[in-house]
């Protein structure tokens, strides 16, 4: 039995709930499985017991404040199996990854909330685990891993002396398309609050930007409507080169780490690196996704 499979069944005898049948939906930076009776288990990295109990707080305070988001199953949580923090959530029903239309309003929407006292402390943190992913990722040639961790270096100069922009409000902080979706019969719902935080709503826009201006997957006319119907363009503020710089950097470091024990993504994940480094011509780059 994997240490994984031992992790689950402790969690689920603690709140009661039977493990067997259990389904691994995602193995990456945290496990999630698919249990019988629509539950969904996510078993996050050891010793992450304040982000799981954050992600407990937003799942019910989003929800209890109109924001409709991923819900809580009705148990007491998050439980610690082998120092990993674990929570029990209900799976949704049927959906699709949100529009960008639909994800301005989603955030337009989240921005809009005041900030609670529970997470006033809680600030957006862009650097996270960006320096063990570019020094994991072993199999880069010296030079392109000392540039990484030298423009990382550079960014974080730069991110504490960022422009003034929108009042900082509680961003989702990982808000693609996948993260926001459509729910059949329900509307928009937010998932994976692992990065909820508080900070410049600006991070969240730029995600959706970075499609226009880096990887050339959203058209100009649809990023017209995104910024419609958000109310503001992120890529007419004095800070977002700074911010596209750092969004450029995470996918590219959790590339290159992804590749470490993934031999067959390092193509992809090069390309990301000599994309970062000139190589690769000016943006925007086509990258395949690391998946």
């Amino acid at each position: 039995m994997s240490l994984a499979d031992r992790i689950l069944d402790d969690a689920c005898a603690q709140v009661e709930i039977p493990s067997a049948g259990a389904e691994l939906l995602r193995d990456g930076e945290n496990q999630i499985y698919r249990l019988p009776g629509k539950i969904v288990v996510r078993i996050n990295k050891p010793g992450q017991q304040k982000v799981a109990a954050r992600e407990v707080f937003l799942g019910r305070w989003l929800n209890d404040n109109g924001v409709r988001a991923v819900e809580l199953l009705a148990v007491t949580q998050p439980v610690v199996a082998f120092d990993h923090p674990v929570t029990f959530w209900h799976e949704l029903p049927p959906h699709r990854p949100g529009t960008p239309q639909q994800v301005a309003q989603a955030l337009r929407q989240l921005h809009a909330l005041p900030v609670p006292d529970q997470l006033a402390r809680d600030k957006v943190a862009p650097f996270v685990r960006l320096h063990e992913r570019a020094t994991g990722a072993q199999w880069l040639p010296d030079d392109d891993r000392g540039w990484l961790l030298g423009q990382l270096a550079d960014l974080k100069t730069r991110w504490a002396e960022r422009p003034a922009g929108l009042p900082e409000a509680v961003i989702h902080g990982d808000a693609w398309a996948g993260n926001v979706v459509d729910v059949d019969g329900q509307g928009v719902t937010l998932m994976d609050l692992e990065r909820c935080s508080v900070g410049p709503p600006e991070w969240d826009l730029t995600s959706t930007a970075c499609r226009l201006t880096s990887f050339g997957t959203l058209s100009a006319a649809t990023y017209a409507e995104y910024c419609d119907a958000y109310g503001f363009d992120v890529t007419q503020w004095a800070g977002f080169e700074l911010f596209r710089d750092i969004r450029e950097l995470r996918v590219t470091c959790f590339a290159a780490y992804v590749a470490q024990s993934r031999s067959n993504l390092r193509d992809d994940a090069q390309l990301r690196v000599d994309s970062l480094r000139g190589r690769n011509g000016p943006r925007p780059w086509r990258w395949k996704p690391i998946e």
